[in-house]
């Protein structure tokens, strides 16, 4: 048995250290201070955009894009039934109705033809979550919003350095969200980011973020604003992660192709498939095993795996079921259930070495009973 394998934990060393003590030294580890501007400076060149403004959380990144562009009590905002609840709890933060469309069976992400079928007069939204950090069909989804004068606001909180047909996720429709929360692509221990290439929003957003406060007359709020910004301490570790980003991209996406090779060919695991033209960020490697076929439930092979020193996750829970959500059930979601029922996470942090991910995945062909000889 390998030991120490980790399924999604951070990856911190002597940059990060380095970069959190020239913080701390410099005496700027609040919210004013050098190193939050040059964060996002840095994010918006990285991602090839106009504007980028830091915030506490992924969550705070879609409550403000959504509060940004007028959605309201009243309107609708269509989202996955199949992604973390954060991506749907701002929705309703502002007032609005969730509207909960099925997703694609191959590559879990929202399907642009359920889209379609769910928009109203009262549709002002679309959320295209990059679920695990695989691209969604955002050339259909651009040109449904653009008929139907529809905003798409992306959630790419799990899918930095994933590129659909050349562009970066977060920078295709009209606002990106993203996360630095400690299991993600980097970490700022938390915190999140807004991508935007329009001037007027970014800067409006920005005042928002800081209490509405207009500095130039002091204490002084012409609007209600939000305490979402981000600290120096996150930023200064952001910038360090930040240039360790293509070693980790580069590790994740080794570690993804290393779990289709072994699974090749066998028709009771099937992994999680890319459109034609995306490339994932391959955050969370994950797999849908044919749980009738190999007689074991998800919850009994994470057992097992656990037994063997492999920790997994099971994929998110179609949201219409939990409480605060059951009143928005309204259609079918059956590949959303069906991903559900047999789906699972597999090791992907950046802390493993090859030989953890390979003895990871011959641990599940193991326990599904599936002899097979893998040559790496």
């Amino acid at each position: 048995m390998f030991n120490n394998i980790q399924l999604d934990s951070p990856n911190l060393g002597d940059k990060e250290k380095e970069y959190l003590i020239k913080c701390i030294e410099s005496g700027y580890v609040s919210t004013a201070g050098p190193f939050v501007p040059e964060f996002e400076r840095r994010f918006a060149e990285f991602l090839n955009v106009n504007h980028c403004v830091s915030v506490q959380s992924g969550t705070a990144a879609l409550h403000m894009a959504l509060y940004e562009l007028g959605i309201k009590d009243g309107d609708e905002v269509i989202v996955p039934a199949i992604t973390f609840v954060a991506t749907v709890n701002p929705i309703v933060y502002c007032g609005a109705t969730p509207v909960f469309v099925d997703v694609d069976k191959d590559t879990w992400n929202i399907d642009p033809r359920e889209i379609e079928k769910a928009i109203t007069p009262k549709t002002k939204a679309i959320i295209p979550v990059h679920l695990y950090g695989n691209p969604c069909d955002m050339d259909k989804i651009m040109e449904i919003a653009m008929k139907n004068n529809i905003y798409v606001i992306e959630d790419a909180t799990e899918s930095l350095g994933a590129l659909y047909k050349g562009k970066m996720t977060g920078t295709i429709g009209h606002i990106g969200c993203f996360s630095f929360n400690g299991n993600k692509v980097i970490t700022t221990g938390g915190g999140g980011m807004i991508s935007l290439n329009n001037e007027e929003w970014a800067s409006h957003i920005r005042f928002l973020v800081n209490q509405a406060r207009d500095i130039a007359q002091g204490y002084y709020h012409s609007e209600i604003g939000f305490n979402y910004r981000m600290t120096n301490l996150e930023a200064s570790l952001g910038i360090a992660q930040l240039e360790r980003l293509q070693e980790f991209l580069e590790k994740k996406r080794m570690y993804f192709e290393l779990y289709k090779e072994i699974f090749n060919g066998i028709e009771e695991i099937t992994v999680q498939k890319e459109y034609e033209g995306a490339e994932s960020s391959a955050w969370l490697p994950s797999v849908k095993i044919d749980c009738k076929k190999v007689g074991m439930t998800i919850p009994q092979i994470q057992d097992e795996l656990k037994k063997r020193g492999v920790p997994t996750r099971r994929i998110f829970n179609p949201i219409v079921d939990f409480p605060p959500y059951k009143e928005y059930k309204k259609g079918n979601y059956f590949n959303s259930y069906e991903i559900f029922e047999n789906g699972l996470n597999l090791p992907g942090s950046t802390l493993n070495a090859f030989e953890n991910i390979e003895y990871a995945a011959k641990a599940l062909l193991n326990i599904l009973n599936i002899k097979r000889e893998v040559n790496i």
